[in-house]
């Protein structure tokens, strides 16, 4: 050890330990790997990395992705047409799918069933023959569609035995089998949800942008609107202009009639939206810089102001996804929807309003399980986009 003493005989001086260079206050060490790739990640990317740490947002996600590629080959999903009806088998209740019959396994089947007629209870009934065993086919031909509207073809996923009869979610009031219907049902329904946000979408970002960037006599005129608009009770102002479009017009024009509906009804919430986000990014320096060089309005709002809030109003659409699902499902359910022969969640629900047939077939209800399923998949979803777009969190 050195010592510290100076002069003394024999003893070197303590060496100097502080750099003699020039010191730049504003020098940074120089930047990590992982640290360059977040100063250089895009908003988006930025957006995805903190989405993928929600679990339920991602799985939530993949099930709304399955269900929007199935509304795109329900004719290929469904085992059956929509409109196929098995007279035999009314009101037949769903088959269970097994794979070992005695401890034997035998792959994917469904026992036969054979109708006997019930004295006491005055009603039919399907019972079910352990010894009719009928293997499930797939990747089969089965009931011919016109897919797309495009070309005739048979081949579906799954088909029944055959002389056989698949009855997943059982059969209804005119022996049409209830899973191949709910499946067809989806592609109108989820339909519905995307092209009503769209124009909810559409109308909320224009008419909020405008009362956001001009204020005064403009907002204040918006304002009213929305305040008018939402001051009607949502489900009766959706009956009574449903009720305004004439049941002879044809089931397309009917069904882009509701979507028009449920979104010149729906845009107030995200109109406010945009309002609020523009009222505070008109003030900040970059929308200053670009008054000063000359740009036009529109060109200040769709090139500096909408991207700053994009993610955030991704994630409002996507939350009010469910409310449009909700509302054609509400309608169809009161019979002031779609109308047959289009098939809907809604419409499939319409015929569980009788109370007796639901006792007797509670199987008629089943439309509403996918409801949930969605309802609960874009809430979470949403949530997560939410929490993703959030640049404070």
């Amino acid at each position: 050890m050195t010592d510290r003493r100076d002069g003394q005989a024999g003893l070197s001086p303590l060496p100097h330990t502080v750099s003699r260079e020039p010191w730049d206050p504003y020098a940074r060490p120089p930047m990590t790997a992982d640290q360059q790739r977040f100063a250089l990640a895009s908003q988006w990317t930025l957006m995805w990395w903190k989405l993928r740490r929600h679990k339920l947002a991602l799985i939530s996600g993949a099930v709304l992705l399955v269900l929007y590629v199935c509304t795109l080959f329900v004719e290929i999903v469904a085992p059956y047409e929509q409109d196929t009806k098995i007279i035999p088998y009314v009101n037949h209740p769903p088959q269970a799918v097994h794979f070992f019959h005695d401890g034997e396994f035998i792959g994917p089947f469904v026992y036969g069933t054979r109708l006997e007629r019930n004295l006491e209870l005055m009603r039919r009934e399907f019972i079910v023959d352990r010894e009719d065993i009928q293997p499930l086919r797939f990747f089969c031909s089965g009931d011919p569609y016109r897919f797309w509207g495009l070309f005739d073809w048979d081949f579906h996923l799954v088909c029944p035995a055959e002389d056989g009869r698949l009855f997943l979610l059982g059969t209804d009031q005119l022996g049409r089998d209830m899973f191949s219907r709910i499946v067809y049902g989806a592609r109108v329904s989820l339909t519905v949800g995307l092209v009503g946000v769209a124009i909810s979408f559409l109308l909320g970002i224009f008419i909020g942008g405008l009362a956001g960037y001009y204020g005064g006599w403009v907002d204040n005129l918006v304002n009213r609107v929305i305040e008018l608009f939402q001051s009607f009770p949502q489900l009766p102002l959706w009956m009574a202009l449903s009720a305004a479009v004439p049941a002879t017009w044809n089931p397309i024009v009917i069904f882009f009639m509701i979507t028009i509906i449920l979104g010149l009804v729906d845009w107030t919430g995200l109109a406010r939206a945009v309002r609020s986000k523009l009222l505070s990014l008109r003030e900040e320096d970059f929308t200053t810089a670009a008054q000063l060089l000359g740009a036009h309005p529109r060109r200040i709002v769709n090139l500096h102001l909408l991207p700053n809030f994009m993610s955030h109003l991704i994630a409002s659409a996507t939350l009010a996804i469910p409310g449009m699902i909700l509302g054609e499902t509400a309608l169809g359910y009161l019979g002031l929807g779609l109308q047959p022969p289009v098939v809907s969640w809604g419409v499939l629900l319409n015929s569980a309003q009788d109370i007796n047939a639901v006792a007797v077939q509670p199987w008629l209800i089943l439309p509403v399980v996918p409801v949930i399923i969605t309802v609960l998949a874009f809430q979470f979803f949403g949530d997560g986009l939410r929490d993703a777009a959030d640049p404070y969190k």
